[in-house]
């Protein structure tokens, strides 16, 4: 397959910051009134918007506070910048890249850019990052990653997208995209069967260390691996 765009989904595959999101988001949950423990909030929000924690709550008889969102992204934004870190060699991964590429996240602008720079992968993208913010509908619907690809000018048959959340892999295959499993983040540690519900979703390969993913990708495409990073 002659690939002409990389899609990175951030959390969880740039950066590993499910296990703080996944933490901070059971606590506030919990506090709340709804008993919500690490595999909850996985199974229903991982790579997901964060609105959908809302309306979830919703259904389950519980009406969040207002400032719940703001309150929770103060918390989350408070730990990535003192314990936030990369995906353990997504930096050389990404220099050696020879393909062009972009990030698009459930997240909001604001949050992937802070998680961008505080990691040092900023250099990487540059302007191209692109959320949910951005388009109608979130992951698993199909609209961002469409969206990136109009913005890249690359057709979705000629993207790959590497994510970390069975609604992302859905979203990517919807989109008429192929999709790899990232099962290295942390969130994933422990976990034996941790790629069953990727592959479920349509997820075309498992892949747990960003060492193999250009040589994989090379071999797919025919594009070589080179030594340094240069934006798309």
């Amino acid at each position: 397959m002659a690939y002409g765009l990389v899609i990175f989904d951030c959390d969880g595959v740039l950066v590993d910051s499910e296990p703080l999101s996944l933490a901070v988001l059971s606590e506030a949950l919990t506090r709340q009134g709804l008993p919500a423990d690490i595999p909850y909030v996985t199974r229903h929000f991982l790579g997901r918007q964060l609105a959908t924690v809302r309306s979830h709550a919703s259904a389950h008889h519980i009406e969040l506070p207002p400032a719940f969102e703001l309150d929770l992204n103060k918390s989350l934004v408070q730990r990535f910048r003192h314990e936030l870190r990369p995906v353990a060699h997504i930096a050389d991964a990404l220099a050696q890249l020879e393909l062009p590429r972009c990030v698009a996240s459930s997240s909001d602008l604001a949050r992937v850019k802070l998680s961008l720079a505080v990691t040092g992968l900023s250099k990487f993208f540059g302007d191209f990052v692109y959320t949910a913010e951005m388009v109608a509908r979130g992951k698993p619907e199909p609209d961002l990653f469409l969206y990136a690809a109009r913005q890249m000018g690359v057709a979705p048959a000629a993207c790959l997208v590497i994510e970390d959340s069975p609604f992302g892999v859905l979203a990517a295959r919807a989109a008429g995209m192929e999709a790899w499993g990232f099962i290295g983040g942390g969130h994933y540690r422990g976990h034996a069967h941790a790629g069953g519900a990727l592959l479920e979703a349509g997820a075309q390969r498992l892949f747990e260390d960003m060492r193999t993913l250009v040589p994989a990708i090379a071999a797919a495409s025919g594009y070589p691996a080179r030594p340094s990073a240069q934006l798309p």
